[in-house]
């Protein structure tokens, strides 16, 4: 994780148990789960429930919309609907809210309620409403929660904090008996700051392929050995009666009044905030001496100042991952930073440089690169996306509609033609096909190929979803698995063959150059005919020139001296050799300084496991529902 991810998931950035964010609130800290119902706003049905309690539509349509702004605000267009689904951001953040009732019914069993007075007090301490170290007043804290997008009610907004309360209430009861010895904090401090400086012998199978020539009688006997590696699986054959919502599409209109209605609905996504590109470099403070790293800071501070080339000293001396890119932190908006680094950055001009500055994080010297003033997509400018997903949303919902009108006609397999005649559809055919491929005609339709694998012939499916609309199937053929003959798989049998004998050359070539690495690395890998590969100091984690991240490896040369080499170490895609070219651990006294922040660290992670495992065996006692139809509505998909 860079220092970037820290900083941005620290402040001005909602981070749910899931790893998901969902709402910013003015760049600075309130309460999770930050979603309050809009009452008369929106669907009022619930999409799902918990225990009687609902979540409703609205809220989940409030929350999901949120969450699509702030991904598109922090990184741009390409979170368009297509990457939201891909990640699974719906499913995401509809299970966070039931996770929140759960835990509101848990605390409710439990007995855990939350008093005005408490919940006064957190409000008292919200670093949104306090200016100058005091709170800012009710009226201004009112103000302040209309002032949002959408704009807050008091009694929503505190509804929020009470549930938070109460969800804090319960993690302390349940996990407040979690205690991280000091010999394990101290392990793993070990462990976080200790690093290597390493020579890599990179032994890659591709490298060695082309070498390989297999023989027939080697091909033979690799098919003979693992048969069943080259099974053939079961293949089925439908016939189906297809509705194309795409093919309604064309016949549906887009007024100017709906066009109108959904921009207005969904106009923050349209918004992207002011944004500036910043470099810096850090200096890491944390478990070493902060008047050794401010003296370094200010050294290097004074050669930026006399004109030093900024990235370059940057990969010099930053300790920041961004290093690696001159320091370059990319754009940004208005607090995703933490407050100190955000209020500096952000007074600068284009080109110019600060003076230290300080965070919880160390020293940083920043340079501001660009500047990018707020843009908000006009409706003109969306006009045609618009009017094309309000068409594709008609046409889905016509073809559900027709779906529906038909489904009641279709019993048996001939049904399918008569309504194919009767509606103008057509019944193709799907050809062969095994559980992981597409069917001719439909593409990769999961639901479809799921019901072909338990229909019986003869029988004819209900409606069914596809990625186009909808189908009715009818099982024709089944082609059951079997063992090939060598001639049908020969090709990936010498593949297989080849792949497995490079990988023996690869492995033998590195033993061998392994037995002369500690003497003379290079000259061994220079025998070996590889090229000797040098990494900078690295902690664990860090990864490796075209082996990248790698346990395998870590686990090894973490456990060497300086000029010790390891052995003949198998990753997944090459066989390496490594050789300790220069070692750091940490210094004594630096664990002390960072002890306590690292002990709350790990006991906050084991709580939060803890929490998250007694959340999930109490979800299993409660009566959870779900709408699968509000759901699709809501994402479009229905």
């Amino acid at each position: 994780m860079t220092m970037l991810d820290r900083m941005r998931r620290h402040r001005g950035w909602l981070k749910w148990s899931l790893g998901i964010v969902v709402v910013t609130f003015v760049a600075l800290y309130v309460p999770s789960c930050f979603i309050a119902d809009q009452g008369g706003a929106g669907p009022t049905g619930a999409i799902a429930t918990v225990n009687g309690r609902k979540v409703l539509t609205a809220t989940f349509q409030r929350a999901y919309t949120q969450q699509a702004s702030q991904l598109r605000s922090a990184y741009g267009d390409q979170f368009n609907d297509q990457m939201l689904q891909q990640l699974g951001i719906g499913p995401r953040v509809l299970d966070q809210l039931i996770n929140d009732e759960a835990i509101l019914v848990e605390a409710n069993r439990l007995g855990i309620r939350v008093s005005d007075e408490e919940l006064r007090d957190r409000i008292l301490t919200i670093p949104a409403f306090q200016q100058n170290g005091q709170f800012i007043g009710w009226q201004q804290y009112s103000l302040f929660l209309q002032r949002q997008r959408p704009p807050m009610r008091p009694d929503e907004f505190e509804a929020e904090v009470r549930k938070q309360l109460i969800g804090e209430k319960l993690q302390a009861l349940v996990t407040g008996w979690i205690h991280v010895p000091d010999a394990e904090v101290q392990k793993e401090y070990t462990k976080r700051n200790e690093k290597v400086k390493l020579e890599l012998a990179i032994f890659t199978a591709n490298q060695f392929k082309t070498t390989i020539q297999p023989t027939d009688a080697e091909i033979q006997a690799r098919f003979e050995s693992n048969k069943e590696e080259y099974r053939l699986p079961e293949k089925r054959r439908v016939r189906y009666l297809a509705l194309d919502a795409a093919a309604l599409k064309g016949r549906m209109t887009a007024t100017m009044p709906e066009i109108e209605a959904l921009y207005k609905k969904n106009e923050a996504t349209y918004s992207t905030p002011e944004q500036i590109k910043a470099s810096h470099i850090l200096f890491k403070t944390e478990g070493k001496d902060e008047a050794t790293v401010k003296k370094l800071a200010e050294s290097v501070l004074a050669k930026v100042k006399a004109g030093g080339d900024f990235a370059a000293l940057a990969k010099q001396y930053s300790d920041d991952s961004s290093k690696d890119n001159g320091g370059d932190l990319d754009y940004f908006g208005h607090g995703t930073m933490v407050k100190e680094f955000d209020d500096a950055a952000w007074a600068l001009e284009v080109g110019k440089t600060t003076d230290l500055v300080k965070t919880e994080f160390g020293f940083h010297i920043i340079k501001l690169t660009d500047k990018k003033a707020a843009n908000k997509r006009t409706l003109t400018d969306v006009r045609a996306q618009l009017e094309d997903q309000i068409k594709t949303e008609k046409a889905q919902a016509e073809a559900t509609k027709k779906a529906d009108e038909i489904a009641a006609s279709i019993k048996t397999p001939a049904d399918l033609d008569r309504v194919a005649g009767e509606q103008k559809l057509v019944v193709g055919d799907s050809g062969l096909f095994s559980r992981e491929e597409p069917l001719a005609g439909l593409g990769f339709a999961p639901t479809v190929s799921a019901k072909a694998f338990e229909l019986e012939q003869g029988k004819v499916s209900d409606k069914l979803q596809t990625g186009q609309g909808f189908a009715w199937i009818t099982l024709v053929e089944v082609k059951p698995s079997a063992l090939p003959t060598l001639e049908e798989a020969k090709a990936k049998v010498k593949d297989d063959v080849i792949r497995v004998k490079a990988v023996d050359v690869a492995r033998a070539r590195a033993e061998a150059m392994a037995k002369g690495a500690a003497a003379n690395f290079a000259a061994a890998a220079k025998a070996a005919g590889v090229e000797v590969k040098t990494t900078e100091l690295i902690t664990r984690g860090s990864p490796l020139p075209e082996i990248g991240v790698n346990q395998a490896v870590e686990d090894v040369v973490f456990k060497l001296k300086a000029g010790e080499a390891t052995g003949a170490v198998a990753t997944d895609n090459a066989v390496v050799v490594a050789r300790v070219k220069e070692r750091q651990d940490p210094k004594p006294g630096e664990f002390e300084t960072a002890k306590t922040s690292l002990s709350t660290e790990l006991k906050q992670q084991r709580q939060n496991q803890f929490f998250g495992a007694y959340m999930a065996k109490a979800r299993e006692k409660m009566k959870i529902t779900y709408s699968d139809d509000a759901f699709k509505r809501v994402m479009g998909t229905r």
